[in-house]
């Protein structure tokens, strides 16, 4: 039986990766490798490998390690290894079929590859978005007086997002602070008063008037604004990152800058609800993908797009440390919007025109329309089969 026409539009599309991390450059045991599968911590006697995110694992990338689908674990860390870490991020990069990645950089706890090398691995190009609370931080570790913080930041974020190739910037305000805060813009005598409580204790950033100071200055910046929303690991407080606390602040910056809303689990509705009534709002469920697995990739799509606006839903799987994760995103995208759309065309709810539009668009239009990327290159005649 022949694939549907949805199935094979999206399998064709090159994704655009609008948000994502670099990929570990080192072999790993199975401890490593179990400590990038989860947003969690390793528990006694509780593995990784038992979980939704390991059995797609498990499913889905072991046959590109010459594996049977559902290899035991002990057998595809050791396939792994033997293959070393460069041939494993090659097949796994060049198997989701993503042409452009927008990396951030700025979470680098492992040795993991540049944006140019992880591009050089996939065969495509690589854009950067710029982590503003590493900027900070590095503002405060070279030495600042609480005074001159405001624009010390701002001139060391401009300097930032003018360095070749950025094309976002992003915020982990959700990580530091969540989000029910003052949506006004501090006072410049605030922000001096909180950058000597800071810069005094030192440690991240998570003054929540530093942190309002922060965003606020995204907007001066003039760059599409990338903010983590919903699932992370145990520093999030899950009740304070749902992205409807970002009300007051949307109205306040209406006109501004896009906002990209990124992963949002379990707040796609909430997300999705931003998107429909904020021209400036758009989102994905990047990171959300592999941790459900394709089996529940279609549910979680369904879900964001009950009501979103078809060109806001954007690409991404926030992939970091294992290349498995930027395959099993791809795979889930692409398997359950098809399935998602597929079926409003059998029902006659979607024609299948729309449908091959929605697919190009969410797989990567919708992001290169955003951030102002380069089309991809017209298939030459003949070419097309």
């Amino acid at each position: 039986m022949s694939a549907r026409p949805v199935d094979e539009a999206l399998a064709a599309v090159r994704l655009v990766d609008h948000h994502c991390h670099g990929v570990v450059t080192a072999d790993l045991d199975r401890a490593g490798f179990e400590s990038l599968i989860t947003e969690g911590a390793a528990w006694p006697g509780i593995s990784p490998f038992d979980s939704p995110v390991g059995v797609a694992v498990r499913r889905h990338c072991a046959p590109l390690l010459d594996l049977p689908r559902h290899a035991p674990a002990v057998e595809y860390v050791a396939r792994r290894s033997e293959l070393g870490w460069h041939e494993v991020n090659r097949r796994f990069l060049t198997a989701a079929g993503t042409d452009v990645f927008c990396v951030d950089t700025g979470y680098v706890p492992d040795r993991i590859t540049t944006p140019q090398e992880l591009a050089e691995a996939a065969g495509g190009t690589a854009y950067e978005v710029v982590r503003l609370e590493s900027v900070a931080e590095a503002v405060a570790a070279r030495g600042v007086e609480p005074g001159e913080y405001a624009e010390t930041f701002r001139s060391a974020a401009l300097d930032a997002v003018g360095r070749p190739g950025v094309v976002a910037v992003k915020s982990v305000a959700a990580y530091r602070t969540g989000f029910d805060l003052d949506p006004t813009r501090p006072t410049d005598a605030d922000v001096t008063e909180a950058a000597r409580r800071w810069l005094a204790d030192g440690g991240r950033l998570a003054d929540p008037v530093l942190v309002r100071h922060l965003l606020w200055t995204a907007v001066d910046l003039g760059l599409p604004l990338q903010l983590h929303t919903g699932l992370g690991d145990s520093d999030i407080r899950m009740h304070r990152v749902d992205p409807t606390h970002l009300t007051d602040w949307l109205h306040l910056t209406s006109g501004t800058v896009p906002v990209l809303l990124l992963h949002c689990w379990p707040y796609q509705r909430q997300a999705a609800y931003l998107a429909a009534v904020f021209e400036q709002v758009y989102l994905d469920v990047g990171l959300t993908l592999h941790y459900v697995g394709p089996a529940r990739a279609r549910a979680i799509l369904a879900e964001a797009l009950e009501i979103t606006p078809f060109r806001k839903l954007l690409y991404s799987s926030d992939a970091y440390g294992v290349a498995e994760f930027h395959l099993l995103g791809a795979l889930a995208f692409r398997q359950g919007l098809a399935e998602l759309l597929q079926e409003r065309v059998d029902a006659d709810e979607l024609s299948l025109p729309d449908a091959l539009r929605i697919a190009a668009w969410a797989g990567g239009d919708n992001a290169r329309r955003l951030y102002g990327l380069p089309s991809p290159d017209p298939v030459p005649a003949g070419e097309h089969d």
